[in-house]
């Protein structure tokens, strides 16, 4: 039987827990692939990509900094990706690059099964206009809350996002706003870091009044980069969640792409919390 080879690229890349993520999917689906990581130099995305179909590839996961390249690159792109306008996940068809972003859904999907919180209805809070939180901002909006409000230290980008998802938030009737950091008000039922404070051990950028009593407060990072803001957030009475369940969901949206097979993301979810300690 032949192996298919799927590999996440990057820079930096060594850190990622993508290859064991889709190893055991694989092994719990009966899948024949292989995974494995590799260090894109910044200048060589492009070239990367077509060398890997060339070697075999049937797809692959993409991180910082290529996800705005990935999108470029494309032949066929899906409507989430359009709107983030960033891809994380590629396949190769016959003489064709499908685009995707699987993040968001990954972040619904950890936000509503696994911490078991659904997002109907309720107020959001999204902190940070760049890749990441575009990537989460369509999927969030499909989960029909009442509210999103975008915060970024620079009020234009938080716009610029809002206005280009704005057709579908009237669509699912959910209100989204944009504010600056320093004129955000009110308190949100949840609250999803996705700004990279917590890889610069900066402060969080929001005060602890935004959080609503028991409120989630989500860190898109996970394991050390994610404990500032988690430790904030208990201290004013939330309850804090870091993004590895996000990590998985995504990958298995992406495994879902690739082979048209959902693995078991809640057990491998588990496995891998138990792996880290």
């Amino acid at each position: 039987m032949q192996t298919d080879l799927y590999c996440v690229m990057g820079n930096p890349v060594e850190h990622s827990k993508s290859p064991w993520i889709h190893a055991r999917f694989a092994e719990l689906t009966g899948q024949s692939l292989h995974y494995d990581k590799r260090l894109i130099p910044l200048d060589g995305f492009e070239a990367a990509v077509r060398a890997f179909i060339v070697e075999g590839g049937r797809g692959c996961n993409i991180t910082v900094p290529f996800k705005f390249e990935a999108a470029a690159l494309a032949t066929r792109t899906s409507e989430r990706a359009l709107l983030a306008q960033a891809s994380n996940t590629l396949r190769f068809d016959k003489g064709s690059i499908f685009a995707d972003n699987t993040d968001g859904a990954g972040l619904v999907n950890d936000i509503q099964r696994n911490a078991g919180m659904a997002l109907t209805g309720r107020r959001l809070l999204l902190i940070g206009a760049g890749g990441a939180a575009a990537g989460v901002l369509g999927p969030l909006i499909d989960a029909r809350p009442a509210s999103i409000s975008v915060a970024n230290r620079t009020l234009a980008k938080a716009s610029d996002l809002v206005t280009r998802h704005a057709a579908l938030a009237l669509l699912q009737k959910t209100e989204l706003l944009a504010s600056d950091l320093q004129g955000l008000e009110g308190s949100f039922d949840v609250i999803i870091n996705a700004t990279a404070s917590s890889l610069s051990g900066a402060a969080v950028p929001v005060a602890a009044s935004t959080l609503k009593p028991g409120a989630l407060a989500y860190d898109m990072m996970y394991g050390p980069a994610a404990q500032g803001f988690m430790t904030w957030a208990r201290e004013h009475g939330a309850v804090a969640r870091d993004g590895l369940g996000m990590l998985v969901e995504q990958a298995a949206e992406a495994f879902l792409i690739w082979r048209g097979v959902l693995p078991p993301s809640q057990q491998v979810l588990a496995e891998l919390r138990a792996t880290l300690g």
